[in-house]
């Protein structure tokens, strides 16, 4: 019973941080101090990459309108007035070559050296240096962009090598642990003259191949190293995404409504905030 509670907290916390780009590497890696739950090493690092299928779930499920590029209905952008292609929504096809755009640079060099960086950067140190950088960062690019007209105000006026600049932001987040793969997404394009809400929107859209294809690989090589998962351990899994995706609904929600009035300021100083206390508990606490 301790474990399954265990589970629904760490569940709330990816559903939570994950959208906010407060980093939910840094949540995890503090909430496992005191949470860890009993289970093997490889299990706990699959966990808490795979949790986030039921976090994508939740933009899949929100803003299936917008992904699905096929039916006539509501369909302004046909590929064809008759026959098979007025079933095709052009627009939506052009945004998910966006999104796969953004994908190359994470994609392609975070695979490939995934385990290196596991290995050099996977700790409490690039963690609180990162959440703490890209912190001040964020307060600076809200404050360089404040009263500025925002020069892509939808992701049909994004050219693809705007894409493509926000999938290498994306690749910081891949690489340093603690920069939140949101946080370094939003705060690129943001820089790059996005609006907030279309920054948001992407980072929706671009976490669903990033966090089904780094899931997909945590299995993969979870399986190859154990060969199977036990049952109690499968549940554990269907149970933390399940909460995952439950809380991330409402987050989504509350993110897309707050920031058509607010700017992203205060996750900035709670980075930094959190970062501190990072340096703090490992640092100093811990030992």
């Amino acid at each position: 019973m301790i474990e399954l509670i265990k589970v629904i907290i760490l569940g709330i916390i990816e559903g939570v941080t994950e959208w906010l780009p407060v980093s939910s590497t840094g949540h995890l890696i503090l909430a496992n101090e005191f949470l860890k739950l009993k289970c093997s090493e490889s299990f706990q690092s699959m966990f808490d990459v795979v949790i986030q299928l039921g976090a994508i779930m939740a933009v899949v499920v929100l803003y299936w309108k917008n992904l699905w590029p096929f039916g006539k209905k509501n369909n302004k952008f046909p590929l064809s007035k008759e026959g098979a292609g007025a079933y095709v929504k052009t627009d939506i096809f052009k945004m998910w070559f966006k999104v796969l755009v953004a994908c190359i640079p994470a994609g392609v060099i975070g695979v490939m050296f995934e385990d290196l960086f596991d290995r050099l950067f996977y700790n409490w140190q690039t963690i609180a240096v990162m959440l703490i950088l890209f912190g001040i960062i964020f307060i600076v690019a809200e404050k360089h962009n404040k009263n500025k007209k925002p020069v892509f105000d939808s992701i049909e006026k994004m050219p693809y090598c705007v894409a493509f600049m926000i999938g290498a932001f994306q690749l910081i987040a891949a690489v340093f642990p603690g920069t939140s793969r949101s946080g370094a997404t939003i705060v690129g394009a943001l820089l790059i003259g996005v609006s907030r809400t279309v920054a948001a929107e992407f980072t929706f859209y671009l976490a669903i191949p990033a966090m089904f294809g780094a899931s997909l690989l945590k299995l993969v090589k979870f399986f190859a190293h154990n060969g199977t998962m036990s049952g109690s351990e499968a549940f554990m899994l269907i149970l933390g995404m399940a909460v995952a995706f439950a809380v991330s609904v409402f987050v989504i929600k509350f993110l897309m409504n707050y920031i058509k009035k607010h700017d992203f300021t205060v996750f900035g100083w709670y980075r930094i905030v959190l970062g501190v206390l990072v340096l703090l508990y490992f640092g100093i606490i811990s030992k």
